[in-house]
């Protein structure tokens, strides 16, 4: 199986993952009180990130992916991740 044979957005382990648009982008950090640089990051190579690039178009460095994670406490809960194109070192 070649990685363009994967869809691993519709495995049933990984959480839905979506782009946000500027505009989201700028009322989720208004409403958390928060910079970008203060989200946590995910990896432009993710294959995530390479796959919704697939659907959305390249996905640059500062964009804010949002993550809806399934929770048999919480139900449903998502969390913000900032694309960054290294790993970050320190």
């Amino acid at each position: 199986m070649v990685e363009s044979d994967l869809h691993v957005l519709e495995h049933d382990l990984v959480p839905e993952h979506s782009l946000l648009s500027e505009q989201e982008a700028e009322k989720v950090l208004a409403n958390l009180k928060i910079t970008r640089d203060q989200l946590p990051k995910i990896r432009r190579d993710d294959s995530c990130i390479r796959l919704l690039e697939r659907i959305e178009g390249p996905i640059n460095p500062g964009r804010i992916i949002q993550i809806r994670r399934k929770s048999d406490t919480a139900e449903e809960f998502i969390v913000y991740r900032l694309v960054i194109s290294k790993e970050l070192k320190g």
